[in-house]
């Protein structure tokens, strides 16, 4: 009797094609996977620029928190004329009225009130990525301190005060040295300001004489300012909201 085999082998498949985007991670290796590199510092120093502004349409406010225990940084700008965004009252410390808050101020005010609508800057250093700016009541008095947020970047700063103790909406007054400037890209202005100083200053101020503030230092910036200079620090693309209008969005 013959005997008829049939072959159990399953057919060999077709070699499978590569994508395109296979090959190239391939041909690239484990790099092609990796975050594409910071900006080098010197580009993230010219990406933006500075440019004049009026100081006299900004008030910057020591605005209260909850039971007014504590305070936060507002900045109130007056866009045009059309109606008061704002009203400071006479002595020191100076209350404010938020004139803005009880209407639509579209096109009208502008308002920044965190990190994406103003920053600290020291000559053409962009110190947004390693400064953050804070309300601090001290003693008699409410303090803007430039507080560093890694340590080596530079020296905790006094930027502005209320002149006196208080829980209203009190106007802050910009130690000497410091200045507000606008935001710049490529000429064009942005929604951003600048609490700004040509360079490092070689103590932080002294608070109320000789009274001392807690949490501060009295050492220089790295190097002097006739020396090493600022530090250089990357600026993220897009982590500024270049698009943004002025002053932000509303209340």
């Amino acid at each position: 009797m013959a005997i008829c085999l049939v072959s159990l082998a399953m057919p060999f498949p077709a070699p499978l094609r590569r994508s395109p985007l296979a090959g190239v991670v391939l041909a690239l290796g484990a790099s092609a996977l990796a975050p594409l590199p910071a900006l080098p510092p010197a580009r993230a120093a010219a990406l933006f620029q500075t440019a004049e502004l009026n100081p006299a349409n900004f008030v910057l406010v020591a605005a209260p928190i909850g039971d007014g225990t504590r305070a936060q940084l507002n900045i109130y700008e007056q866009l045009n004329d059309r109606r008061p965004c704002f009203a400071v009252a006479e002595g020191q410390p100076a209350r404010v009225e938020p004139l803005l808050a009880t209407f639509d101020f579209t096109g009208i005010c502008g308002r920044y009130l965190d990190a994406n609508g103003y920053s600290v800057r020291i000559g053409g250093s962009d110190l947004a990525p390693a400064y953050r700016l804070s309300v601090v009541r001290v003693n008699d008095d409410n303090l803007l301190l430039a507080l560093p947020t890694r340590s080596g970047v530079g020296p905790e700063m006094v930027v502005a005060r209320t002149l006196g103790p208080g829980t209203d909406y009190l106007r802050l007054v910009l130690e000497p040295g410091w200045q507000l400037m606008r935001r710049a890209y490529n000429g064009r202005n942005l929604g951003h300001v600048y609490f700004y100083r040509d360079n490092w200053p070689g103590a932080v101020a002294d608070v109320a004489g000789s009274t001392e503030v807690k949490g501060t230092e009295t050492t220089p910036a790295p190097g002097t300012a006739s020396e090493a200079g600022p530090v250089q620090l990357e600026v993220q693309l897009g982590s500024d909201a270049l698009l943004m209008g002025p002053g932000g969005q509303g209340l």
